[in-house]
């Protein structure tokens, strides 16, 4: 695993020659060896993936390339940070917070409200979480932010799980997503918390919440 947790906000990866990482733009804190950062501009292995309105791939968190051999420090804005491995899973996570990635992993955009149809991107507009979600597939390490330390709730077939768009972090899994809300449109309008908006997750799998529902 190339990430390993120096404290709850702070993660150290390792550099080798022929690898390379991906990293949110500004997540560097330290490094040693000789090591180089270049801006990314096809987002990871997977490019950069359709639009809608102003939320494309990677706009929000512009990535960097990170090449060479030594060890970089990665933080951003002294929030939690975790790591999760992968052994062929395909990770979803919400945009904002992944800080880095290890280059074995492909990368793509997905909405996260897919599975809920034209009213589920409405919903996730209005509720401007949880509307574009990275994936992340293959074997190799992840680095995602979040507020207040992470908790892992797992997900199976008798028990969904329903989470507050704004404190979805991340989730893998054979998992079905579908964003919903209790109120009609008209009530929907300038509301955005859990009580309104739910994330529901069916299936078999793990999904990770933040401690708040601050927005990074």
């Amino acid at each position: 695993m190339a990430f390993r947790e120096i404290n709850s906000k702070m993660v150290q990866a390792t550099v080798a020659p022929g690898q390379r990482l991906f990293s949110q733009r500004g997540a560097m804190l330290a490094y040693q060896g000789d090591v180089s950062f270049t801006p990314n501009l096809r987002g990871g292995q997977g490019g950069v993936a359709s639009m809608i309105g102003r939320r494309v791939a990677n706009e929000d968190t512009p990535l960097m390339t990170v090449e060479g051999s030594g060890t970089v420090l990665f933080g951003h804005g002294g929030h939690h940070v975790q790591v999760i491995g992968l052994s062929g899973d395909t990770l979803y996570v919400e945009a904002d917070r992944l800080l880095a990635f290890e280059g074995t992993l492909e990368q793509s955009t997905v909405f996260l409200g897919s599975q809920g149809g034209v009213m589920g991107m409405v919903r996730g507009q209005v509720s401007g979480q949880g509307l574009f979600t990275t994936t992340l597939s293959g074997h190799g390490s992840v680095a995602v932010m979040a507020h207040g330390g992470v908790f892992e709730i797992p997900i199976t077939p008798q028990r969904p799980v329903r989470v507050d768009p704004q404190a979805y972090v991340a989730h893998y899994g054979d998992v079905r997503n579908k964003l919903s809300t209790a109120l009609g449109w008209r009530d929907m309008v300038g509301r955005g918390s859990g009580e309104v908006f739910q994330l529901e997750l069916s299936g078999s799998g793990t999904v990770f919440v933040q401690a708040s529902e601050e927005k990074l």
